[in-house]
């Protein structure tokens, strides 16, 4: 809305000039860009206004008053109508009234005061105004920059241009034939002078660069003759220090075989499995495990086993109290024991094999006692549950992978065989030479030769324990096994794991072969105690029979060999003739007694026991290694 202009503020302007109210009314409205022109306009036409207040003295409040209602006419705002002319002019004409001129001049004063307030808005208006004025200011320098900015890119445009018609011009020039011609074998000369300058410029960077190539080589040639020297020097200390190393492992294995040796070439060891799902518990004195020779902390080695017997009886008619008998081995390992603690164990044993020791380690006991789960182990994809087969294998490949950086080289072929009613089969056999056991035959290698083998038997390569893995699944497929009174699913045959290992050491001439060999023996049950059920009785006897003499037999070479007597009866059994290389003096042997935990077999637990202590009597001759 319009503001209303007070009376006071239409009488002072009634009583200005005309001209002022011409100049005052030209000047509005000023709009858009033009509005901080108009206002620096304005200053001058107040000026004669503020003069004209410095002159009246108390009135110069009114004149403040014109001014500020002059530059409001200034200002692009809407006005009320002036007063006419005439009126003006007789306001101008009447005369003043000597009685109220105070009364006047108050009123007058007031009316001052309060156009100087309005005054005060109207700067404040007029200071709004030149802010905006200053922002479109700063807007007009803006767009001013871009002007700029366009007409830069204008004048690159234009640079542009220029240089195209340049081009234009000069692809006119060369059309001219004889003064292109010219101008053409001149740019020619120019060109070969220029390019003979940069060419003398090359050659002269080449041969500084000639010059520190050659301090170059002179330097790399002193360095690389410094390097031989070293070289030489450290090869000379490798030499030595191959030659030190050589000797520390024929010391280690020289000790080694001689701790081996201490221990005793026939080490018997007893395993007692623990009991099974479904089998009734023992009572708590049938087994006991007295501490070892350094009390709790050691490691047990013995083995009592409590016997009642009730053909004895006491004068009173009671039965007589239970017996309790006593084995001492060199290692008794209780039903808790686990895999991997029954192979470290055995594990040096294992190793005296890469040494070139031949190794023969037995499992040895009734059916069901765990013997297979000894050598073999449990489930497939437990490695908790693997036997001693995949674990001493793992052994050997990774010790022989360590002495690799000493120079040693080794190879391992496997073999795999039973021995069924003195008939010897290839477990390893695949297709249609499955089942041909009868054309298997022990023979030597050769004229004069003292290793055996096994003729149409497999013998396979390996490297690595996936390979041995696969054997032992095709073996566990291919061996013979019946149900017996004792077990659902009794092994009835003597297996062999042969591994033939020989080791080479090129740079110094040595080589050193020998074999291991891991047997699971058949269960050592007697006749009247495993007698199977159904029409294939005679059968089951026939294997009982075959299985006996061939343990015994066993017995008889071991004994044979410990009393050092001059005939040892290899040939009364396949299993001792094809392991006699590996039962002789040369030769270290280990066996695993493996017994029950239930009283149900006590009667065999304490034949196989007699039977291991009789074989942990014994005393072999010390062992050689078969070196070349």
């Amino acid at each position: 809305m319009e503001r209303q202009r007070s009376p006071l503020l239409q009488v002072k302007v009634n009583t200005e000039p005309k001209t002022h109210l011409a100049k005052a009314s030209s000047r509005l409205p000023l709009a858009g860009s033009r509005l901080k022109r108009g206002l620096e306009q304005m200053e001058p036409a107040l000026e004669p206004a503020k003069k004209r207040t410095r002159g009246l003295g108390p009135s110069a409040p009114l004149s403040t008053a014109s001014q500020s209602q002059t530059a409001v006419q200034k200002l692009p705002r809407k006005t009320g109508p002036c007063p006419p002319a005439t009126a003006l002019k007789n306001q101008r004409l009447a005369p003043t009234v000597p009685a109220q001129k105070p009364a006047e001049l108050k009123r007058c004063r007031e009316k001052a005061q309060t156009l100087h307030q309005e005054n005060q808005q109207l700067r404040d208006q007029l200071q709004e105004a030149q802010q905006q004025a200053s922002a479109l200011g700063m807007e007009r320098s803006s767009l001013e920059g871009e002007l700029a900015q366009v007409r830069a890119q204008a004048e690159q445009g234009q640079q542009q241009l220029g240089s195209l018609s340049a081009r234009v011009l000069e692809l006119e020039e060369r059309l001219g034939t004889q003064e292109g011609l010219v101008h053409v074998l001149r740019k020619e000369q120019l060109e070969l002078q220029e390019e003979r300058r940069t060419l003398t410029t090359r050659l002269e960077g080449q041969e500084r660069r000639l010059q520190a190539s050659e301090t170059a080589l002179s330097s790399s040639q002193a360095e690389v003759a410094s390097l031989r020297r070293e070289n030489e020097a450290q090869a000379a200390l490798l030499a030595e220090r191959g030659d030190r190393l050589h000797g520390l492992e024929m010391e280690r294995r020289r000790l080694h075989n001689q701790l081996q040796e201490l221990k005793g070439n026939i080490r018997v060891f007893c395993r007692v499995r623990p009991v099974l799902a479904g089998e009734p518990t023992p009572s708590p004195g049938f087994l006991v495990f007295p501490p070892g020779p350094g009390g709790p902390s050691d490691v047990p080695t013995r083995l009592s086993l409590s016997r009642s017997d009730d053909r004895r009886g006491t004068l009173t008619g009671a039965p007589a109290p239970p017996t309790r008998l006593e084995f001492s081995f060199d290692r008794v390992f209780p039903p808790e024991s686990r895999q991997d603690e029954v192979f470290e164990e055995i594990a040096m044993l294992v190793q005296s094999a890469l040494d070139g020791y031949p190794v023969c380690i037995f499992a040895y006991g009734q059916t069901g006692s765990g013997k297979t789960f000894t050598m073999e182990g449990g489930p497939a994809g437990d490695p908790q549950l693997e036997g001693l087969i995949p674990r001493a294998l793992r052994h050997l490949f990774s010790v022989a992978e360590e002495m690799s950086g000493q120079g040693w080289t080794y190879s391992f072929v496997a073999s795999y065989v039973e021995i069924y009613n003195e008939t010897v089969r290839d477990l390893l056999a695949t297709g249609s030479r499955k089942g041909q056991g009868g054309e298997c035959e022990i023979r030597r290698a050769g004229p004069g030769s003292e290793e055996l083998t096994v003729t149409n038997a497999r013998y396979i390569p390996v490297s690595c324990e996936r390979e041995v893995r696969a054997l032992l699944q095709l073996a566990h497929q291919n061996r013979a096994v019946a149900r017996t009174a004792q077990n659902e699913r009794s092994s009835r045959s003597h297996s062999v794991f042969q591994l033939q290992i020989s080791g080479e050491h090129t740079a110094r001439g040595l080589q050193c072969g020998a074999p291991l060999n891991l047997v699971d023996l058949a269960g050592s049950e007697r006749l009247d105690s495993s007698l199977a059920l159904g029409p294939g009785e005679r059968d089951r006897l026939r294997e009982t029979q075959a299985i006996n003499s061939s343990l015994s037999t066993l017995g008889l070479v071991i004994m044979a060999l410990s009393n050092k007597e001059p005939h040892v009866p290899y040939r009364n059994s396949k299993l001792t003739y094809l392991l006699q290389n590996s039962l002789g003096g040369s030769a270290k042997m280990l066996m695993f007694v493996n017994i029950s935990p239930l009283e149900d077999n006590a009667s065999e637990s304490l034949n196989s026991l007699r039977f291991a202590s009789k074989v942990n009597q014994c005393i072999i001759g010390t062992a050689q290694a078969n070196k070349r």
